[in-house]
């Protein structure tokens, strides 16, 4: 008989409900959770409720006492970011496996504190990079190792967030930089990550330039425009504003964070207007890779509908790759929408066929045709990460999907040379602020 492996999860939030729900009602044949920590015990026992759960919980003070009395296996980081460096490292100096969610961390020294205790202890991490199990993301993987268009020269990365999803991350603890490393980080790690593996190289030299344009008070008032209000819950000023968010109107909003700000006091619906915004929502990026592929990046947070769009042009021909997964953002569906995150139903649904074109040279351009597109969450890609993570198969993988401490590592590194040259604005060589990546 399989011995089922013993998880524990720190971290609480939206993300970590969909870690729970495949060790829980998934693979509970081969898996085991046996004991959670957060920082909020209210949270943590809405967590619990939602699916009837009664485990053990853990204050972070206590958290190597849950692995040892629980003999845990394997901890599952879902916290915040600038956070996950710690539990990483104390997880693997207890003995433990990790999983962590992206980003790996915030910056190049925390980092280098994960690696180090990576290699000191032995001990196995992995990055939950669900994208690149995306069924259309593998099928562009597929076709460049093909050599179908040549050896990429270069590439246009396009990635904008409607003013739902983006507009979200100005609500949360994101909007702070020192907890998310701004979207350079926290969001673009998926795409830099994609970029990495579809490429087969590394970043070498990264320019950026970005800002705060949409967002935050000054924008606001610059364009004439009120909102005059802390929060979206409970204040009348907010009532009709479409970036406003009521967490008192959705009962899984309200249950997992509106209930639960007694223990620490976070607002999860803060004014997208308001002070205290620190990361940028429009964000231009140049890199070059070892293999001299040049990557021109751009990410916005506050677009009328959301997807990418990339074109790879190689020396013999073009692959397009155009992704809408919401096409336009109505007035007033934000708390239902997020709520939906919130459950785990199928965030990040394809709404318009996804457009995959080859056009070689001489030659009329040939369109590619991507199974399973829209089949669960991110295109279908948290099923597959998720198989892979816990179903204690031996999956095949010729393509690489699995994302290793390395890959997180090299994830974020565009993501934080690039916060350096927009500070510094001077372009960033990446070996000068992560001597010891390989």
């Amino acid at each position: 008989m399989q011995t089922r492996k013993r998880y524990a999860l720190v971290g609480t939030g939206i993300r970590s409900r969909m870690y729970r729900d495949a060790i829980v009602k998934t693979f509970p044949g081969t898996c085991e959770l046996v004991a959670i920590c957060d920082t909020n015990p209210l949270r943590m026992q809405a967590w619990q409720d939602e699916l009837g759960l009664t485990l053990p919980t853990y204050a972070p003070a206590d958290f190597e006492k849950m692995i040892r009395e629980h003999r845990v296996d394997v901890v599952i980081v879902t916290s915040v970011d600038r956070t996950h460096h710690e539990y990483l490292c104390r997880a693997m100096e207890a003995g433990c496996d990790v999983i962590t969610e992206k980003p790996l961390t915030v910056d190049a020294e925390k980092c280098r504190q994960i690696l180090d205790t990576r290699t000191r202890t032995g001990r196995r991490l992995t990055v939950g990079f669900n994208y690149r199990y995306a069924p259309r993301n593998a099928k562009v993987k597929e076709l460049l190792r093909s050599g179908v268009i040549g050896d990429v020269v270069s590439v246009h990365f396009e990635w904008v967030l409607d003013t739902q999803h983006g507009a979200d991350y100005f609500r949360r603890w994101h909007r702070d930089k020192r907890n998310s490393g701004g979207l350079l980080v926290h969001k673009s790690t998926h795409h830099f990550d994609l970029m990495n593996w579809w490429l087969d190289s590394r970043p070498e030299t990264v320019m950026a330039m970005g800002d705060l344009r949409f967002y935050g008070r000054e924008n606001a008032e610059a364009r004439g425009e009120t909102h005059a209000y802390a929060r979206g819950t409970g204040s009348a000023a907010a009532a009709g504003d479409p970036f406003a968010l009521d967490l008192s109107k959705e009962p899984d909003l309200k249950r997992f964070y509106l209930d639960c700000e007694a223990a620490d006091g976070y607002q999860r619906d803060q004014n997208v207007f308001g002070d205290g915004i620190s990361i940028e929502d429009d964000m231009s990026v140049l890199v070059r890779y070892r293999n001299r592929a040049v990557m021109t990046y751009h990410l916005v947070a506050f677009a009328p509908w959301e997807g990418y769009r990339i074109a790879f042009n190689g020396t013999k021909g073009r692959l397009e790759f155009d992704v809408t997964e919401r096409a336009s953002v109505q007035a007033g569906e934000a708390d239902a929408n997020l709520a939906r995150n919130i459950r785990g139903s199928a965030p990040h649904e394809i709404v318009e066929p996804v457009t995959l074109l080859v056009r070689p040279h001489w030659g009329a351009p040939v369109r590619i045709d991507i199974p399973e597109t829209s089949r669960g969450g991110h295109g279908g890609a948290d099923e597959l990460l998720l198989e892979d993570l816990f179903s204690g198969k031996a999956i095949d993988d010729p393509l690489g999907r699995a994302a290793g401490h390395e890959d997180g590592a090299w994830s974020i590194m565009a993501g934080v040379a690039a916060n350096r040259s927009i500070q510094t604005g001077l372009p960033v060589h990446v070996r000068e602020i992560a001597p010891w990546l390989g």
